[in-house]
């Protein structure tokens, strides 16, 4: 019987951290200073980040070496074991292999943790005293308060006000952390207050959250900024998650024919898919790989590349990427942490490039799939991976019938623990789908900043 569980030792845990702008046939664009549009220089970012996190976020170098410090933490969780989806593949019927590389195993129950450490031990080590930041569904927020009690940071976490009423749960396992939340918007910053004054009733979203942390960040000399997907040094963090089942799918002498991952600001997705993406550029191997995103907020199928703010108060630098307009605001679906108006730049970037490819899934195939994996492996995911998860198995049922014995791995990017009311509601037939409208769209990109290039 082939093995269920593929697993590393702490001593054959990476050290370092990949980048993949080493390797690309092409850099990505310039971030751009709103006021001159001309490229940001790291005393433009200094305000919010520590400068070892500004090196990263515009380093050029191939690999950057994890800290000692951050390897210790990381061994509470890692490396995270790589499953073989055996129960799966048998209720499919398929000839395919499939994989999933299981992040819910670490204290917050996703992937998030794996950038959370690096950003308040280097904000730690700056002596920072607190980190603001935004959060949707709550994994990152939930990871950024772990992060920061092992490092003595204080955390102050604006959740989007739709997940906030749908995951109270969220707001307890972050206070329990030591963290501070409020609801976004909220009426403690000036950005929160401007949207309450227009629509007191505001779901809130990812970017209005964003323009809360910033502006609190940029009041304090002693406070910065953390965010939780989307830029290059988050990215960069979360490639021990491809590195990891790089290793682990060689110990099983598998080579990924297929990856798919959700993506929503892209960390997930990159974390797991850049290191192979290194070794398809190199000529290694040559996997197709598939981002999915939801039909309700589908940057990458049907916005537009285009300078953006990254924040609805347009407090942020202008990024190049695929963007659904920042003043966007998504229908409250279940999958919170996929509900962000842009695609991180790089991933943007890589997606031009024609390196990787693209599909959007509805919420209610989405759980049908998550549902379908509980029952089969026994894990019940986030609603963010069921995104992939429903890809898997529409590729899976492919190689039913075709008969070819793809080997299709994934990141199950965390566990759904806190998210069993949205599982209710789909197994109770009270779960709508909500797809965007041509209307919405077209109104959400007017407001897109003029800038060309």
């Amino acid at each position: 019987m082939d093995a269920t569980k593929i697993l590393l030792s702490e001593s054959e845990m990476p050290r370092r951290w990949y980048n993949l702008i080493a390797d690309l046939p092409a850099p990505p664009p310039p971030v751009l200073h709103p006021g001159t549009l001309q490229p940001v220089g790291p005393d433009d970012l200094a305000p919010l980040f520590p400068m070892a996190l500004i090196e990263q976020e515009v380093t050029t170098d191939r690999y950057v070496d994890i800290p000692e410090e951050v390897l210790d933490v990381y061994r509470l969780w890692r490396p995270s074991p790589l499953y073989r989806a055996h129960r799966l593949e048998r209720a499919l019927g398929t000839p395919a292999r499939i994989y999933y590389k299981y992040e819910g195993g670490s204290p917050a129950g996703s992937h998030k943790p794996n950038t959370a450490v690096p950003q308040a031990y280097y904000n730690a080590a700056a002596g920072v005293r607190r980190l603001t930041t935004e959060t949707g569904a709550g994994q990152w927020g939930t990871a950024l308060a772990f992060a920061g009690a092992q490092y003595g940071l204080d955390t102050e976490i604006w959740q989007v006000r739709a997940s906030y009423d749908q995951k109270p749960y969220r707001k307890l396992m972050i206070e329990t952390f030591g963290g501070t939340i409020h609801p976004s918007p909220s009426p403690l910053t000036e950005a929160g207050r401007r949207v309450l004054a227009a629509d007191p009733d505001s779901p809130g979203s990812l970017g209005i959250a964003i323009s809360e942390a910033v502006e609190v960040a940029a009041q304090h000399a002693d406070t910065n900024y953390a965010l939780g997907s989307v830029l290059n040094h988050v990215l960069l963090h979360q490639t021990i998650i491809g590195e990891e089942a790089l290793l682990q799918l060689a110990k099983v002498g598998d080579r990924a024919d297929v990856i798919v991952g959700c993506t929503g600001g892209g960390s997930n997705f990159g974390g797991l898919a850049f290191p192979f993406l290194r070794e398809k550029l190199a000529g290694t191997m040559s996997p197709v790989i598939r981002a999915v995103e939801p039909a309700a907020c589908p940057s990458l199928t049907r916005g537009r590349y285009a300078y953006d703010f990254g924040d609805t108060a347009g407090m942020t630098p202008l990024m190049k990427m695929h963007t659904l307009g920042h003043d966007f605001i998504p229908d409250p679906i279940h999958a919170g942490g996929l509900r962000y108006h842009g695609m991180s730049p790089l991933l943007s970037h890589v997606y031009e490039l024609g390196l990787i490819e693209a599909v959007a899934r509805s919420q209610q195939d989405c759980f049908a799939a998550g549902v379908r994996f509980a029952r089969a492996e026994g894990i019940i995911p986030a609603p963010e991976p069921t995104h992939a998860l429903a890809a898997c198995v529409e590729e899976a049922l492919r190689c039913r019938e075709t008969g070819e014995p793809k080997v299709i791995l994934t990141a199950l990017c965390g566990h759904g623990l806190l998210d069993l009311p949205a599982y209710g509601r789909f197994l109770e037939g009270d779960m709508a789908d909500r797809e965007l409208s041509d209307e919405a769209l077209s109104s959400a990109m007017a407001t897109l900043p003029a800038v060309t290039g």
